[in-house]
């Protein structure tokens, strides 16, 4: 079974989350958030890199409840600072927690971040058609430009393309991937 480049057969959790996860739509606030906040700590790392952590980060972040990371104070940061099972960044978990409160507004004016995120595709997925993969397009150009105005970080084009990669608005499994016409 073939399955795309970048997944490593020798990895377990890579061919699992690539098998079963990777272009999944996906319309849970809850996963929704938790992708789009591992996408920023995976800046200038590895996506395994994160991967390999991505239970840590859940326990260290209240498995991912948006409200109570909002909420989060200067001592839960230096906590997690702390915490060597984590990426710490300081950089990133500040913007974790700001992340998180404008997650919440964002949920308030459109009624879930799902309909935010879906809306700039009217709900369509995008497949894409060539073996160019490429690292933007102009819809992660725009959805970054929107999240950056609104004051998320570490929300840029080439994260935000791969954050809509890992939650199914673009299908970029490749024409010889096994799940190409599946998902």
């Amino acid at each position: 079974m073939h399955r795309c480049f970048w997944v490593d057969e020798k990895s377990d959790i890579y061919v699992k989350y690539h098998d079963e996860e990777w272009g999944v739509p996906k319309y849970d606030d809850k996963e929704l958030f938790e992708l789009l906040i591992l996408e920023g700590f995976q800046a200038g790392l590895s996506w395994i890199c994160v991967l390999k952590k991505r239970e840590a980060f859940r326990k260290a972040f209240d498995n991912f409840d948006v409200k109570k990371v909002a909420n989060y104070n200067q001592e839960k940061v230096e906590s997690l600072l702390k915490n060597e099972r984590i990426i710490r960044s300081r950089g990133k978990i500040e913007a974790t927690i700001k992340n998180a409160q404008i997650f919440i507004e964002i949920q308030k004016e459109f009624g879930s971040f799902a309909n935010y995120i879906w809306g700039f595709t009217e709900g369509k997925i995008i497949r894409n058609t060539t073996d160019n993969i490429p690292v933007s397009t102009p819809l992660s150009d725009k959805i970054s430009k929107d999240l950056k105005k609104r004051g998320m970080k570490y929300t840029g084009t080439v994260i935000i393309y791969s954050y809509l990669q890992a939650i199914g608005i673009i299908n970029d499994h490749e024409k010889n991937c096994y799940l190409y016409n599946q998902k």
